[in-house]
This record gives structure tokens, sequence and C-alpha cells, in this order.
């Protein structure tokens, strides 16, 4: 029991937050280039990178700092740079992450 009772706030921390309203446009499955970003509204990242080797990350989203945002658990975080936010560009929507442009697919 007392196990469980230092695991459960942990596990809290671990926690993010949804995606604030004023960020909704950044909710989606976005790709470009070697990359594979996936948002939810519910404030969970999923990301794969190919550099050379592999790159992936599943967390939590735990805060938006200006465009950029910090996915991970408090003090273990990695920061996306956003270079450019998430604007149509035509029939598409498109964000610079960390260099890299990235297209969201279509809504289903």
């Amino acid at each position: 029991m007392k196990r469980l009772a230092l695991l459960l706030p942990l596990l809290a921390l671990g926690c993010g937050q949804p995606v604030p309203e004023d960020k909704s446009h950044y909710v989606g499955q976005w790709s470009g280039a070697g990359m594979r970003l996936e948002i939810t509204a519910e404030g969970r990242v999923e990301y794969e990178r190919l550099k050379p080797g592999k790159v992936t990350i599943s967390a939590p989203i735990q805060s938006f700092e200006g465009d950029d945002f910090l996915v991970g658990l408090p003090y273990l975080t990695t920061r996306f740079s956003v270079s450019q936010p998430p604007h149509r560009d035509g029939e598409h929507w498109k964000m610079v992450v960390d260099g890299v442009e990235l297209v969201r697919a279509a809504s289903r």
C-alpha cells in the first residue's frame, strides 16, 4: 500500500494538460521529411524522427511557451521549437518544427 501511495503522485506528475483552445490548431497528425508528429486534444504527443538513428517520444505536453511546446515529465522535458506556427497554405495546414516543414493530414 505504501508503494502505491508513493507511485500515484508520480503518475499524476506525468499527466499533461489538454491543449488550450488558442493552440487547438496544433492538434492533428503532422508529417514531413523524416518526421512524424501527432498532437492530441488531450495533450499527448507521439513523435518520430529519422536522423542518423531513430528518435521517438511518447509523452504529455507540459506547457506551451509562445509557439514552442514542452513535452515530457517535470524536469525531463524536450522543447519542440516552432519557427512557423500552424497556418493555412492553400488547401493544407503547415507548420515548421525543429526546422522541418510539416503538413497536417486531412481530417476525416
